[in-house]
């Protein structure tokens, strides 16, 4: 039943990827799951497209230590900024593997885009990404004003687990007095026990499956952390006043339920939020650009949405 609801074209990935016969991340050692996510995360997305400004930079994590980030801008001028957060579980992913898509969003929304690499598990296991998102945040203003950006227009944004640490960073700046003029969450995970009825219905053959959330999991946080909000905002006490928000779900994804919820509970706390639910495709959908439309829509949705709160 649940397969039925793919489109044609998501489908066919699937049987590309099943066809493959990779190893499942959640099989391998970390650094070899790291090694085949990094060789394997472009594959599906748009080849990347040349920009005017492309620049290795750093900022700083919560230990004081620099991190890698990279800046990408459509022009020379003076941009607003998205500071993007990659997904893979707070386990796997860079720069690297979001190269493409951080591209993809400066050329279409016509801002900078930063894409910062936090510290990983399990060698740094929660809050460290949490806090390390956060001092990058701190951190933007100033430095984008360095690097000839505007740094009094700011915006975060990142994919499941990464649209996760942007959700808790859209909070913080709201507790700490950071105006952002949007948060785009894509794809995010926001509930603190992955037992919403998509999870159950997703749990098997649609690229993000539930023996890797438990590895992914199990390598970030203990049970007893899981209700915290800055692992499960969904559980936050208070989320008026946060940035308005993009959440971006994919039908066909486990996290699709929390993705939601969350931006219901947006609403109910009166902050201003665009739900798209692209049907019948997959979490990661946002990064097969040349294989499926709904990836292109999407990216092209998630750079309006950014194109007007910069604008506003």
């Amino acid at each position: 039943m649940s397969q039925s609801l793919l489109t044609p074209k998501m489908r066919g990935v699937l049987d590309r990827i099943r066809r493959a016969n990779h190893t499942p991340y959640h099989q391998l050692p970390v650094e070899q799951a790291r090694a085949a996510y990094e060789a394997a995360a472009e594959i599906l997305d748009l080849p990347r497209a040349p920009l005017p400004r492309v620049e290795n930079l750093h900022l700083p994590a919560a230990d004081g230590s620099l991190r890698r980030a990279r800046l990408y801008a459509p022009s020379h001028e003076r941009l607003p900024v998205l500071l993007y957060f990659h997904g893979g579980g707070f386990t796997i992913g860079s720069i690297e593997t979001h190269d493409s898509l951080c591209r993809q969003l400066a050329l279409r929304a016509g801002c900078a885009v930063v894409s910062y690499e936090y510290r990983l598990a399990p060698e740094h296991r929660f809050p460290t990404a949490v806090e390390d998102c956060w001092a990058a945040l701190r951190a933007l203003g100033p430095a984008a004003g360095e690097w000839g950006l505007d740094g009094s227009r700011l915006a975060v944004g990142g994919d499941s687990a990464g649209g996760t640490l942007a959700a808790v960073c859209a909070i913080l700046a709201r507790d700490h007095g950071l105006t952002l003029a949007a948060q785009l969450l894509i794809t995010p995970g926001t509930c603190a026990h992955q037992d919403t009825a998509s999870h159950r219905l997703f749990a098997q053959g649609f690229v993000l499956e539930r023996a890797a959330i438990d590895w992914f999991f199990d390598h970030y946080i203990g049970h007893h952390h899981r209700n915290d909000w800055r692992f499960a905002p969904l559980n936050a006490d208070d989320l008026e006043g946060v940035a308005p928000a993009w959440v971006c779900v994919a039908e066909c994804d486990p996290l699709a339920d929390e993705g939601i919820a969350y931006a219901d509970r947006l609403r109910m706390a009166g902050v201003a939020v665009e739900l798209d639910v692209y049907r019948g495709v997959t979490h990661d959908f946002i990064k097969m650009g040349r294989a499926i439309p709904e990836a292109q829509e999407a990216q092209a949705a998630g750079a309006a949405v950014l194109k007007e709160a910069f604008s506003s």
